[in-house]
């Protein structure tokens, strides 16, 4: 089905799932597997290439000369979005919003904001008085009267097309589960699209297994309809009608003070992934998601004959930004 719509390689696919066995003996608790999309090899790898694969052939099919995009200062989409453009020789125009208040110069000027610039994309800070997607309409209506065709793609590549490549992904996870091991899947959920992509393959393909998003921003109730309407969005885009409103499951315990900012079972998750099986996780999202994976297998959530796999969203190119934080 999804072999229907247009699509460009752009990265390396199917990542490979991995057991994570020292973890899995350090807590003691259900077996413990790692879906790589930190390895889709875009720029350092990370979720969006997925979604790029599927957004970016609108991109030139409506002939666009230049893509805009919005993100946080260490936005990891902003970052695979430069790079899709640099590979494909559109320009890329970056929004950024500042969300971290106090923010060091090494985030402001380090990771995935280098990278940008190494990928050639121009970045315009957003002012702190003004939404960041209607300061992006207004450039780009000034790009349009200079000459310039711009194509929008939202933060977080969270669109009906974007989440294309999260139900293909949920076919990838069920063929390498040829064995119908997993009974959980554990994520990030932040915008949304690659939550809402995974809950729309589980529709589509009619998998049993319970996808359970940490979020990183919003609170449960809040999260948990934003992903429902971005499923539906993509399950009518795909003419699934089977999506059931119970199968989206967000926990917000973990998000601590706010987006991006550090918390200390963040620290905590990512030393022990690094230190346990030489895994770099991210600050923002996999840190976070992986805290709350480690405090759920400790409160007892799981059976011990459960089989977790924790999708990993990338992002470690955002590490030497934080590096304050730890």
């Amino acid at each position: 089905m999804i072999d229907n719509f247009p699509r460009i390689k752009l990265g390396h696919f199917p990542t490979p799932i991995e057991s994570l066995k020292n973890i899995t003996k350090v807590l003691g608790g259900p077996e413990i597997f790692i879906k790589r999309d930190d390895c889709t090899g875009l720029a350092t790898g990370g979720n969006k290439t997925r979604k790029l694969e599927f957004i970016m052939p609108d991109a030139i099919k409506n002939k666009a000369d230049l893509v805009v995009t919005v993100g946080a200062i260490q936005s990891n989409h902003a970052r695979q979005t430069a790079a899709a453009c640099a590979i494909l020789g559109i320009k890329c125009l970056i929004v950024l919003e500042q969300r971290l208040a106090n923010a060091p110069d090494s985030y402001m000027n380090s990771g995935n904001i280098f990278l940008n610039k190494i990928f050639g994309a121009e970045m315009i800070l957003c002012p702190t008085n003004k939404n960041v997607e209607e300061f992006a309409e207004e450039i780009m209506d000034d790009r349009k009267r200079q000459g310039a065709n711009p194509y929008f793609i939202p933060v977080g590549g969270s669109n009906h097309l974007g989440e294309l490549g999260y139900i293909e992904c949920m076919r990838e996870i069920i063929e390498q589960d040829s064995e119908k091991l997993f009974t959980h899947i554990i994520l990030a959920t932040g915008s949304g699209g690659t939550h809402a992509g995974l809950i729309a393959g589980k529709a589509h393909y009619q998998s049993d297994i319970e996808i359970i998003g940490i979020s990183i921003k919003d609170k449960k109730l809040d999260q948990e309809e934003k992903v429902f309407r971005l499923a539906k969005n993509s399950c009518d885009f795909i003419q699934c009608k089977t999506l059931d409103r119970k199968n989206v499951i967000v926990e917000d315990a973990y998000v601590g003070e706010g987006y991006a900012i550090p918390t200390e079972g963040m620290k905590k998750a990512l030393k022990l992934m690094a230190r346990k099986e030489a895994i770099l996780l991210d600050p923002v999202y996999s840190g976070k998601a992986f805290d709350g994976l480690i405090d759920l297998v400790k409160k007892g959530h799981f059976k011990n004959s459960d089989k977790i796999l924790f999708i990993h969203t990338g992002g470690s190119a955002a590490i030497p930004a934080y590096e304050w934080a730890f």
